[in-house]
């Protein structure tokens, strides 16, 4: 579904990404992990194309989309969408008129089937009745709920979710991490989870790739990744990871644990 190449991007005289490559196969979803500092957030802003790389391509559903033009990387954007950390709200607008942003900048649709929509998306993330709420009035998680109501209204073919249970209690992790389960199962989307939560990170992932200094250094299945004797991967696993992939029995991390 989406190809990363080869990408390349630097601020100043700082790699953050150093030749990068990335499949992200259809229907997935892949947990993208790594450091604070890593570039897993300035990897999903060049897949929407909101940052341009120095080098390198990226291919979305057999398109190469890194040297578009405006109106053409506009066209793939709408089959994207995301959420951003901080939920990236309007605060001057009510929870519905956030949802209907993309719809009634980009779509010829009445109020009536736009507020239909609204409620449907909203439906969807387990919010309900909260349409005139201002993001002031909600909490942190709806907040989030509300941000990927926003990204589903234009029914995209890939989600793309950046550290989604950031600033968020145990409590309402949990949730948002059944949120993105119970989505990739209802809409058979492609998800992009952008995570150094490791609890999140295994419970949503079908893939996952591990970033190092701008280069992806492990990927595969969440019991291939446990199985990848690689000391800065199962470092940044163990600091973080459920209790059933710590009590697997796995002669690596056995090792690393000590037991």
């Amino acid at each position: 579904m989406i190809s990363v190449r080869n990408i390349s991007k630097k601020f100043g005289e700082n790699y953050v990404l150093d030749g990068l490559s990335l499949e992200i196969p259809r229907g997935e979803t892949v947990v993208i992990m790594g450091q604070s500092g890593s570039g897993k957030s300035v990897l999903l802003k060049i897949i929407t194309g909101l940052l341009a790389a120095d080098s390198g391509e990226v291919w979305f559903d057999g398109t190469e989309i890194s040297h578009l033009g405006t109106k053409e990387v506009n066209i793939i954007r709408r089959k994207i969408g995301m959420l951003f950390q901080s939920a990236a709200l309007f605060d001057s607008m009510t929870v519905a008129e956030n949802v209907a942003f993309m719809l009634d900048q980009h779509t010829d649709l009445s109020k009536r089937e736009i507020s239909k929509i609204v409620d449907e998306k909203l439906g969807l993330v387990d919010l309900d009745g909260v349409q005139e709420l201002r993001p002031a009035e909600l909490s942190g998680g709806m907040r989030k709920r509300v941000g990927l109501a926003r990204a589903l209204a234009c029914n995209p073919e890939v989600i793309l979710y950046d550290e989604p249970t950031t600033g968020l209690d145990p409590v309402t992790c949990t949730e948002i991490n059944q949120l993105i389960r119970d989505l990739h199962e209802k809409l058979k989307v492609t998800s992009v989870v952008v995570t150094h939560d490791m609890h999140s990170a295994f419970s949503v992932a079908t893939r996952m790739a591990m970033i190092h200094e701008g280069k992806q250094i492990a990927y595969g299945s969440p019991e291939e990744i446990i199985n990848i004797d690689n000391p800065i991967l199962q470092q940044f696993v163990l600091f973080g990871a459920p209790d059933q992939i710590l009590n697997m029995e796995n002669p690596i991390l056995r090792e690393y644990l000590g037991r």
